[in-house]
């Protein structure tokens, strides 16, 4: 007789994926919240914007134009620069949220298409490019204005808007992206980024530095050529103007360079923490993917990891039950080559009596759950010895103890673990009758197959004394038979336990084998 056990029992491969439910109901609160929050990033950058703008008026311009004209020029610019603030940012507004199909997914609810996606992660980008067109706007418009003083002071006053409005559109992309996130989560849902031409980590760290580097160094250039080119400067008015630039450089640096950095490290600690949980065993971590750049795949990338593990560990699960985890074990961390090794093993078989009898007069359920109950006894008796059930075979199971991980005292465990199946089915399911029987010997074990399809297969002759010694033992009060053998294998205080008896010829078999068997 040959037990065997297929190791292939899940088969094919499963695609990972992360899971990570979609959620189809409206978020009003979500889109109010998130609303606001970017009213209120357009009313700081915009803001700032306006601020260095100022700044560069104060310092810069009273050098380059006559007293009159600047004081004359200020006045005009003054009410021109509210009513177009007035005009201006509610049109912004409301053309960012009447042309966004995010803001009638988020508020109306329905499954997120690719549409919405790609709306989504383009929305910072849009938005910061909205307003470069207003402040665009803002330069030709005071570079008109301001060209009654001379071109050369249209030019200056355009330049410096557009270098505020660059320095405003930067920092409303870094804030919009950042504050977005929620909505932009829930959008990609656990998947991948779409295919859509974003700035990556790379144009936001440029981002950062031309805040934090550029407007500063553009506004020392701007002080050196209005000195090459004869504009009277004073000592007072450099230190005020260099103190101005050093605090634009420092404020506006430190939000920008955080921003950018933040933007980065906060989604990599996220999946920092989530592997540390996936390496303590938690393969249901996942991270939300919040991000349409190189992060954001790194993210999907993690979920499709982790949701990989957890295949694999569920695959390697049901794998180990059904072919027994030793052997599982085993299979997963060698190479699996056909073929077979001479093994010292203990076998132990137990066979239900009256099972074709019990199967005619009861329901089809009542006897599975039946065998369900029994087997389970057997499953976990040989696993506290140091076996597996190697086999079911229809109302009978095979249980190996040696192979393919060598014990310390297989026969033993084989012995004990008869015995607790013995007592364990006559005290827990006594309407039920079965046959034990235990036997010990050298065996082959090894894959026995073709290269498609194989199986961990015990071959010898302490598998079929075993099942022999199980029919005889049908017949025998104690319902408990051993062979000499394995109580000579076993340890003494497992032998100790059992008694010999006499001699029988086994069906199968040329030489005697001496019985043994253990009180109950």
């Amino acid at each position: 007789m040959e037990a065997g056990a297929n190791n292939r029992g899940v088969a094919g491969s499963v695609q990972a994926r992360a899971v990570v439910p979609v959620s189809e109901a409206p978020d009003v609160a979500l889109a109010d919240r998130i609303s606001r929050r970017l009213d209120g990033v357009g009313f700081v950058a915009n803001g700032l914007g306006a601020l260095i703008v100022a700044g560069f008026l104060t310092f810069l311009f009273p050098a380059t134009v006559s007293d009159a004209d600047y004081d004359r020029l200020i006045r005009i610019s003054i009410p021109v620069f509210i009513v177009y603030l007035v005009i201006a940012l509610p049109l912004g507004r409301s053309r960012l949220l009447r042309s966004a199909a995010l803001w009638d997914w988020l508020r109306s609810g329905g499954r997120t298409n690719d549409r919405v996606r790609a709306d989504v992660l383009r929305y910072p980008l849009r938005f910061a490019i909205q307003a470069g067109v207003f402040w665009a706007i803002a330069s030709l418009l005071f570079s008109l204005i301001w060209v009654d003083a001379g071109v050369a002071a249209a030019d200056a006053i355009g330049s410096t808007i557009l270098l505020g409005g660059l320095t405003s559109c930067a920092l409303q992309y870094l804030l919009v992206e950042r504050t977005l996130r929620p909505i932009t989560a829930r959008a990609l849902a656990g998947r991948p980024p779409p295919d859509v031409q974003l700035p990556g980590v790379a144009t936001r760290l440029t981002m950062a530095w031309l805040l934090a580097t550029g407007v500063p160094v553009l506004g020392i250039a701007a002080f050196a050529i209005a000195d090459l080119s004869g504009a009277e400067l004073d000592r007072h008015q450099l230190i005020l103007a260099s103190l101005f630039l050093a605090v634009i450089a420092i404020s506006i640096g430190l939000v920008a360079i955080r921003l950018a950095a933040r933007s980065v490290a906060d989604p990599v600690t996220g999946v920092k923490e989530a592997l540390e949980r996936v390496e303590r065993g938690d393969f249901e971590a996942r991270v939300e993917v919040d991000d349409g750049s190189e992060v954001g795949l790194l993210q999907a990338g993690f979920n499709r990891m982790a949701a990989g593990l957890a295949e694999r560990e569920r695959l390697r699960d049901l794998f180990g039950r059904q072919v027994g985890r030793d052997v599982a074990e085993t299979s997963l961390e060698t190479e699996v080559q056909l073929g077979g090794e001479v093994r010292e093993v203990a076998a132990l078989f137990v066979d239900l009596v009256g099972s074709t009898t019990m199967a005619a007069r009861r329901p089809a359920t009542e006897v599975v759950a039946i065998l369900n109950d029994f087997f389970a006894i057997i499953v976990r008796a040989a696993e506290r010895h140091g076996g597996w059930v190697n086999k079911f075979e229809g109302d009978a199971a095979l249980c190996v103890f040696g192979a393919p991980t060598a014990g310390d005292d297989p026969a033993g465990g084989a012995l004990a673990a008869g015995r607790e199946v013995r007592d364990r089915v006559r005290d827990e399911l006594p309407d039920i009758d079965l046959g034990v029987g235990v036997s010990a010997g050298k065996a082959v074990a090894g894959y026995v197959g073709a290269e498609e399809r194989f199986e961990y297969t015990v071959i010898g002759d302490p598998v079929n004394e075993a099942a022999r010694l199980s029919e005889l033992a049908k017949k025998a009060p104690e319902r408990l038979l051993a062979s000499e053998t394995a109580l000579t294998k076993a340890s003494h205080s497992e032998a100790s336990r059992w008694s010999l008896g006499g001699q029988v010829t086994l069906r199968g078999c040329d030489a005697p084998t001496r019985l043994a068997t253990a009180p109950a």
